[in-house]
């Protein structure tokens, strides 16, 4: 009399033998195709986690997040494949080691966010936190950012368009002053307000870690922005800093100029689309003719003419201890006394590339070099 022998999940050692043939193949057809569709190199034991119980048809057609284990060098998790449309996804005891948290799109909102919380808090191993495009708002951004501060081993969070008004500034601020493991946050594609810049300025100030912040695309302006920029100003950590497309206005560049006079380690900053004129561009300027550590400066689509991009160039030509090495002006309209002022200071500062909107032929070259053939203006 023959005897069958069955696994944990009670199936016969036998069909489970026959499943991960049929399993493994079903998943070399796919990796064949991704293969041919992507002419990428494919590791011949990629596909072999068989656990649990699923059909072949979901194997094959889940294609996006297999692709995902594919980019990243990942074994698919068959019970994940499994559970993909279920309400509730469970992946205990599947050894998760240091990765992303990606949710970005997901309708979380809220009540969402708080379900997620308690993950975030107990999580020793997620680093990287994606929750952009959730609708999380006021209440979402409280409970994200208390399970933030819990945890210190989370360097870089994502929480663009998420409907983030004033009443999440305070979150914010409590965060910055709190978190000081957290090296990225990108609150882009928001609503804060001049009310939410009064309150991250003095934030901002007091920070303690914070190397890149992208605050663009949000509405920044009058005393906010004023505020804001004078946290810029006692910040000894942030090099990284994109307030493109909010207000800031002249009194806003005014405030930045006073900053950069101070903050010796800001080396990119974006400040494009902010209705900066020629008066907000001179004043700027007085920061860059001491500044002595930022590399990019950007100021493209601002209405400051070539008056104001003249100036701002003069400041750059009377600091001779500058280390810009890109100054944007792109969609900004210049003249030829600009044109003759550039050759002047790229006898000084050689290494310095000058983007314009004007197009000159004596640019082309270098923004070649720089931006590759797709960017370099036409």
């Amino acid at each position: 009399m023959s005897v069958t022998t069955t696994g944990a999940c009670g199936k016969s050692e036998e069909n489970e033998e026959q499943e991960k043939e049929a399993v493994a193949a079903a998943a070399g057809s796919l990796t064949g195709a991704l293969e041919a569709e992507e002419g990428s190199d494919t590791d011949s034991d990629f596909y072999l986690e068989t656990e649990g119980t699923y059909g072949l048809g979901e194997l094959v057609t889940d294609t996006l997040y297999l692709r995902s284990c594919q980019a990243y060098g990942a074994v698919p998790a068959s019970c994940f494949l499994h559970q993909g449309r279920a309400p509730e996804l469970n992946l205990r005891y599947r050894g998760l080691g240091p990765q992303r948290l990606d949710l970005r799109d997901n309708g979380l909102c809220g009540a969402g966010a708080a379900a997620l919380a308690c993950a975030l808090r107990k999580s020793s191993s997620i680093c990287d936190v994606d929750l952009s495009e959730n609708q999380l708002g006021a209440v979402g951004a409280q409970v994200v950012c208390a399970a933030l501060m819990a945890n210190p081993a989370i360097r870089k969070v994502q929480l663009s368009g998420n409907s983030l008004e004033e009443q999440a500034a305070q979150y914010f601020a409590e965060l910055l002053l709190a978190h000081t493991g957290l090296k990225s946050l990108d609150l882009s594609y928001n609503q804060l307000n001049d009310q939410a810049g009064e309150m991250l300025g003095p934030a901002l100030a007091e920070n303690t870690g914070l190397t890149e912040l992208n605050i663009s695309w949000n509405h920044l302006r009058g005393p906010g922005a004023v505020s804001f920029a004078r946290g810029l100003g006692a910040n000894i950590f942030l090099r990284v800093l994109d307030i493109s497309y909010n207000g800031f206005g002249d009194p806003g560049a005014s405030a930045v100029g006073e900053a950069l006079k101070t903050n010796n380690v800001l080396e990119e900053l974006n400040m494009s689309n902010n209705h900066i004129s020629m008066v907000g561009a001179l004043s700027l300027g007085l920061g860059l003719r001491v500044n002595q550590t930022l590399r990019i400066l950007v100021v493209s689509r601002n209405p400051m003419r070539s008056e104001g991009c003249l100036g701002v160039l003069k400041s750059v030509q009377g600091n001779p201890v500058s280390a810009l090495e890109l100054l944007d002006f792109s969609d900004i309209q210049v003249n030829q006394e600009f044109d003759d002022l550039a050759s002047s200071v790229k006898a000084v500062l050689p290494g310095l590339c000058i983007k314009t909107g004007a197009g000159r032929v004596q640019y082309r070259k270098e923004l070649l070099a720089v931006f590759g053939p797709a960017s370099a203006p036409k």
